[in-house]
């Protein structure tokens, strides 16, 4: 008799892994696609690049997607980016391009964000069949300030609840202080 009110309850949790499984599963595989927003035309030597951006205009520390993409595709090149910023020297080796991880047939930097506000100058070098190439964006892109609080008021604000667990915690501890308690019987 046991086994069988058992049994509904075993075949409801199964049935209920089984929905969050596939609810996971759908999210997971399913990325939104690369939203462009603002795009703009570079040469770089004998090769044509358009670069998109995902948010425009740009702020410090705000995630964007960039994308980079030659005319005729990337299959048969390989592509390098110099990024200069404030503060920033610049870089002697440009860093490779790889494909976007949302959008595979174009080069990207997936959810990047760029740390401070000022002018930043995008610069390209292209291996391909017609030779290398190198160009940059006609202007620096300005990048306006960080939207929203200031960092330190946002993790102040985020660390209170962590401070008052804490709390909780160091105030139960001293209510019950389990080490008294040990060898004293209760009666």
């Amino acid at each position: 008799m046991r086994a069988v009110t058992r049994l509904p309850g075993l075949a409801l949790a199964l049935a209920a892994a089984l929905v969050f499984a596939v609810a996971g599963a759908a999210p997971a595989s399913a990325y939104a696609p690369v939203n462009i927003v603002h795009t703009e035309r570079v040469t770089a030597g004998p090769y044509v690049v358009t670069i998109g951006f995902s948010v425009w205009p740009l702020h410090a520390m705000q995630s964007l997607d960039f994308t980079f993409v030659p005319d005729g595709g990337i299959a048969d090149k390989s592509g390098g980016l110099f990024l200069e910023g404030p503060d920033m020297p610049p870089h002697e080796k440009a860093q490779p391009l790889a494909r976007h991880p949302r959008k595979r047939d174009v080069w990207g930097l997936d959810v990047r964000a760029l740390p401070i506000q000022g002018d930043w100058n995008f610069g390209f070098a292209i291996d391909g069949p017609l030779g290398h190439g190198e160009g940059a964006l006609a202007a620096p892109v300005a990048v306006l300030p960080q939207p929203g609080p200031p960092l330190a008021l946002s993790w102040s604000i985020t660390v209170i609840p962590v401070a008052l667990l804490v709390l909780f915690v160091v105030i139960a501890w001293r209510r019950v202080r389990p080490g008294a308690l040990v060898g004293h019987h209760l009666e």
